[in-house]
Order: structure tokens, then sequence, then C-alpha cells
């Protein structure tokens, strides 16, 4: 077997339909690439696994009863794989036809290769930022923080986003965005699996670092695009996301520099998110757009008891 792609899925089914359709449809234009399609859906309560009973009779289904995470689902979804490379690709994609092959004939031709990455787009057809470096102590506290919102050009998200390397050139990375990572597997067997102690975010990016710690080099190529809606899994728990997210940040400071700067990190993070709850009840409380002034104070509150 050539290729085994893994799709993680929770309650996103129209979306599921629609990626795994354009999975079958580049199948058919590579009929030379063997490839198996593997779902592993976290407990959906919308019927996705009946769907793809249904529909995709084809595709291999592995129903959890239990939210396995970004994390679990790959790991288990590797464990059934046959392919000598996994694709890890999220259901809110859709596969452009020549982008399996592309990215495969990619591998097959840089043995030093670990892991590729496609050019990732917007629905509209706009590049989607998808190359990282690997994160410093600056862009811990810079990225996707208060600090980032008031000064989003600084120096350390310019670094961290590798605003320096113009995203339609192949070249090398430190990471790659989850949505979409073809790995070869004798990278996956060296690097191991994923950390299922991130559950959902910095989980790539902690892999990413350990295969590099191994020897591999991690590409990214825009010749072979896919499209991602991205996030319409999380963007159905507001606060969960957002507690998820700083939780894995705090585990990946932890780990990769040590419990003094996850202190400090996480006293920053407490007293941001708490200048951001004093902001909205203010604004709750002369009036201003209540409903979604008492939505964020609810969000806010959540996070804060979390940290």
């Amino acid at each position: 077997m050539d290729l085994s792609v893994i799709i993680v899925n929770w309650n996103v089914k129209d979306l599921l339909r629609a990626c795994l359709q354009s999975l079958l449809d580049a199948c058919q234009s590579t009929p030379n690439l063997t490839t198996e399609i593997i779902v592993v859906d976290s407990a959906s309560a919308d019927d996705s696994p009946q769907m793809v009973r249904d529909e995709f009779p084809q595709v291999r289904l592995i129903a959890s009863e239990q939210n396995l995470g970004y994390a679990g689902g790959n790991n288990t979804g590797v464990e059934a794989a046959q392919g000598r490379y996994l694709f890890l690709l999220n259901p809110d994609t859709v596969v452009k036809p020549d982008a399996l092959a592309k990215l495969v004939d990619f591998m097959d031709a840089h043995p030093s290769a670990g892991a590729v990455g496609p050019q990732l787009l917007w629905p509209n057809g706009d590049i989607q930022s998808s190359r990282r470096r690997f994160p410093t102590l600056g862009s811990l506290f810079w990225e996707s923080t208060l600090l980032g919102q008031w000064f989003p050009h600084n120096r350390h998200i310019r670094r961290y986003h590798m605003a320096d390397c113009p995203p339609d050139r192949p070249q090398q990375a430190n990471w790659l965005v989850g949505a979409a990572i073809l790995i070869r597997r004798e990278t996956w067997l060296q690097a191991g699996p994923i950390d299922e102690t991130f559950f959902m975010y910095f989980e790539e990016t902690d892999w990413f670092r350990r295969s590099a710690e191994a020897g591999w080099e991690i590409h990214y190529l825009p010749a072979a695009q896919i499209t991602h809606y991205e996030g319409k899994s999380s963007e159905q728990v507001v606060a969960a996301r957002t507690i998820r997210f700083q939780r894995s940040k705090l585990r990946y400071t932890r780990k990769h520099f040590g419990s003094g700067w996850t202190a400090a990190l996480r006293l920053f993070l407490r007293a941001t998110f708490a200048f951001q709850w004093l902001e909205e009840t203010v604004k709750w409380l002369i009036g201003h757009r209540r409903a979604l002034r008492r939505e964020r104070m609810s969000v806010y509150s959540q996070v804060l008891r979390e940290l």
C-alpha cells in the first residue's frame, strides 16, 4: 500500500462527505497510487458514522465511543494503516485532484524528508498560513495572546509564521499545521506516535520537534494544494477550544522550556484573560451588545478557572 489517508472526524458530517468525495476523485485520477482511506470518528452526534457506511462503503470506518481528540484519533488510525506513507488529513478539507500524487512523488524523490505538507487555501482561494518555526519563549508570550492582538506584526509572530519566506516556493520548515501532513512511515516509527496528553493543539508541534531530533527534514510543497475550512469542529465549543489551546500551550512550555517558564506563562495568561473579562464586563454594564458581552464573559471566566 502506497498511501494511508487518516481522517479524524467530530460532528462535521457534510464537510466529511465533501472531503471523502474529493479523495476518491483524486484516487481515480492517479490509479497507479494504491490508497486506503480510514475515518476515525470521535463519538459524533450528527450521524457521521452512518453516512460513511451508507455513502462510502470502500472507506474503512473506526467508530469510537469517546472523543479521542486529534492525537488519539490519528494514533488510532495509524495503528490500522498499512501504507508506506501516512496522510493525516482534517475532515474540513477538499483535496485537489493531483495533490496526493504530487506529495507522494516528492517524498519518493527526497529520502531525507520525513514529512511534507501541501499549500493550504482558504475557501476563497487565498493562501492560508501553514508553515511554522518552532516556538520560542517570545512567540509563546506573543502569539495568540492579547499582546498579539494589540501588536499583530511584532517580530516574534513574524518569525514564528515564517513571514520572511514567500509561501509560493517549496521550502523547509520546522513544523506544519496539522490539517494535512504526509508522513513517511519510518519517520513515524522513529519519532513515535503523537503525544496524547495534548489532546488538541501543539501536538503536531511536539511531534515535529521529535522527528527533527531524529534527523528528518520537514518540507512544504505549494504545488500540492488543499482547501481548508479550518476549525469547523472546534468552533462548536468556543470555551473548550480556548481552554484546550491554552492548556496545551502550557504543557508544551513545561515539556520543552521547564516549570519556571511555565509558571510565568500561566501568570501572564491569567492576567490577560482577567483584563479581557474586565473589559467585557465594563461594556456589558454600559449596555453595549449585552448578549455578546455575556457570552465572552462566560468564556473568559471558564478559561480563568482552568488556568
